[in-house]
């Protein structure tokens, strides 16, 4: 259920997404799901989660161990993978100081990441996300009700986020806006009297992006609206430095939407004007929509990026390169 409904399908590996015999997937912190396998194999329904995943891998005669959540299986875990286990690599894209000792390396598409990670100790090299050919039939649609689409959280971590999305709210008297946040579990309260003081002002919404405010959406839900999308919005978050191209880059593209996304280093085939467009501060966000959509020109550009990413970030590529560093 969980690989059939695409959720972070950018980030899993082309045989996993095949159903290959060789290869196993699982959520480590999915407690129904592991305790369901534990009982299948008749282990205990109090052990630890972190011990139903090491089971698993020595049922499995892991080879290789390929995995995306670092930050909770750092160096303690591996330490503990049986000796059948050759190669030990990690995906980590977010800021943080995580013991990556034991890994042989640890992967990422963000060169200022990749340098962090290495002062650290670690042995990096380059990866990339791919496109999910299930966008295909999305990107397929150029018949859409939305004129401008953001999904993504919104925390304390977003403030310049905040800025923008709510320079492109601004354009919801004339234009379709929604925005699909994730928000801070502290929103609510920070949105009544209490928030208006203090430090809950960092999650407080301002009107103009609360008149936009859909509930968030992910895996299929979310590809549901990126196929009704014109323009995607995307913003870094605040720690995210100067590399560009993060995952909804990807899914925007792919599903043949506009993405207008902020300055700063982009991978190929991402280029302003080509395939994507790029704006430098909030309110050349919603100049920049403005333009697109009057003038059409979000549909070439959109149509240009899906063709771009289906081809040099296939899911084959992926695996090769995978492959490759294994």
């Amino acid at each position: 259920m969980f690989l059939n409904d695409r959720y972070g399908a950018a980030h899993i590996l082309l045989p996993i997404l095949g159903r290959s015999p060789e290869a196993f997937f699982t959520n480590g912190d999915d407690e129904l799901l592991q305790r369901a396998w534990a009982r299948e194999n008749g282990l205990g329904q109090d052990m630890p989660l972190a011990d139903i995943l090491l089971a698993q891998i020595e049922h499995h005669k892991t080879d290789v161990f390929y995995n995306l959540d670092p930050f909770r299986y750092d160096a303690a875990f591996v330490r503990r993978l049986p000796g059948h286990v050759k190669r030990k690599i990690a995906w980590r894209a977010a800021p943080g100081r995580i013991d990556f000792s034991g890994y042989d390396l640890v992967l990422c598409n963000f060169p200022s990441m990749r340098q962090l990670w290495e002062e650290q100790g670690a042995r990096t090299a380059h990866f990339f996300p791919a496109h999910d050919p299930e966008l295909d039939t999305v990107a397929a649609n150029r018949d859409r009700d939305v004129d401008v689409l953001f999904f993504g959280g919104y925390s304390r971590h977003h403030q310049r986020r905040r800025q923008i999305l709510e320079a492109v709210a601004g354009l919801s008297s004339r234009r379709r806006v929604v925005f699909h946040l994730d928000l801070s579990r502290y929103t609510p309260l920070a949105e009544t009297p209490l928030g208006w003081f203090g430090p809950l002002r960092a999650v407080r919404r301002p009107p103009a992006i609360r008149e936009v405010s859909a509930p968030p959406v992910f895996g299929r839900a979310m590809y549901a609206q990126l196929g009704r999308a014109k323009v995607v919005v995307n913003a870094s978050i605040d720690m995210a430095g100067p590399d560009r191209g993060n995952m909804r880059c990807f899914e925007t593209m792919g599903a043949g939407a506009l993405l207008v996304s902020d300055s700063g280093n982009y991978p190929a085939p991402m280029y302003d004007g080509q395939t994507m467009a790029v704006y430098e501060h909030p309110q050349d966000a919603s100049e920049q929509i403005e333009r697109q959509l009057d003038s059409g020109s979000w549909d070439g550009i959109g149509w240009a990026g899906h063709r771009a990413i289906r081809e040099e970030y296939s899911k084959q590529r992926q695996f090769e390169r995978f492959l490759e560093l294994a």
